[in-house]
């Protein structure tokens, strides 16, 4: 809603806390929410000289213009915040300041059993949020997919906790919104790592490729060609020294270790980068846990 503005910012606000520079953080150096690489992006649009955030900006009149100008560009008006009804708002912007606009639209364009789902808020999508009969359920729904995405990323044991309670804590203000109510206060979930990114570019991924970890079990990689070739090589002499037997089994006996101990990691890996592929695409949910951020 075009009045959820400016409230809506001060939930993200609270989350996002004041200068920050985690060195897990993807995001990097961060004030108030704007990372150092978006703001010098809209320097350069407006014709500003870059500047580097620092903490001795927050609350200045010219910080709190730009900040806020970022805001409703960079976030607000990708999502069709004015346009989305009280509680989705706050929902799929938080969620877009936090990993991204078409990350976000990905979560709701899933919550609503949209066939098309290409991050972009258009038409379609406003139709079918509109459509809905339960608001509540739809957000609830899109929270789980966002927190099943953030528990795929390889920073989630760092950020998890942060992340968690901003989750569980959207998820009731969300529903109130959503109902006519205000809901409880935002939690400051900064003060537990709430603040970093969650990108889809550290969503975490096997060591080793399925399909290469499947070709080195089946011949094609280096251990398991020297120890095909250690086996032609002693073909010949099998029979004339009895330890040259002992050492042709024992070769065969570990190509196949290595062979069954490929195929087995080539199972594992092509799983796991097909549910990290399916958790970005949002179609992969967990339970939050309501309160625990209380």
């Amino acid at each position: 809603m075009r009045e959820n503005f400016d409230r809506s910012l001060k939930i993200v606000l609270t989350y996002e806390g004041g200068f920050s520079n985690h060195p897990s953080d993807p995001g990097g150096v961060t004030l108030e929410g704007i990372i150092q690489r978006v703001y010098d992006g809209y320097r350069d649009r407006v014709g500003k000289p870059r500047r580097a955030l620092t903490p001795s900006m927050r609350g200045t009149a010219e910080w709190i213009a730009e900040r806020n100008a970022i805001y409703r560009a960079q976030y607000w008006t990708p999502i069709q915040g004015d346009q989305l009804p009280a509680g989705i708002d706050v929902t799929v912007f938080d969620g877009a300041v936090h990993s991204g606009p078409y990350q976000s639209v990905k979560w709701l364009q899933r919550a609503l059993g949209m066939r098309d789902v290409d991050g972009h808020l258009g038409q379609a999508t406003l139709a079918a949020v509109h459509a809905h009969p339960d608001h509540d359920a739809l957000i609830a729904d899109m929270l789980s997919r966002r927190l099943g995405m953030l528990k795929s990323l390889k920073t989630w044991p760092t950020f998890g906790k942060g992340w968690s309670n901003r989750v569980a804590n959207l998820l009731q203000i969300g529903q109130a919104w959503a109902m006519g109510s205000v809901g409880p206060a935002p939690v400051a979930a900064h003060l537990e790592g709430g603040v970093a990114r969650a990108y889809a570019s550290d969503v975490a991924l096997p060591a080793v490729d399925a399909q290469d970890a499947l070709k080195g079990a089946l011949g094609g990689g280096s251990i398991t060609g020297m120890l095909t070739g250690a086996q032609t090589q002693l073909q010949p002499l099998l029979g004339s020294f009895e330890f040259i037997g002992y050492l042709y089994t024992a070769l065969t006996v570990a190509g196949l270790v290595i062979a069954v101990a490929g195929v087995g990691y080539s199972l594992y890996a092509g799983m796991k980068a097909k549910r990290a592929s399916r958790a970005l695409d949002g179609d992969v949910t967990a339970a939050i846990e309501k309160g625990s951020f209380a």
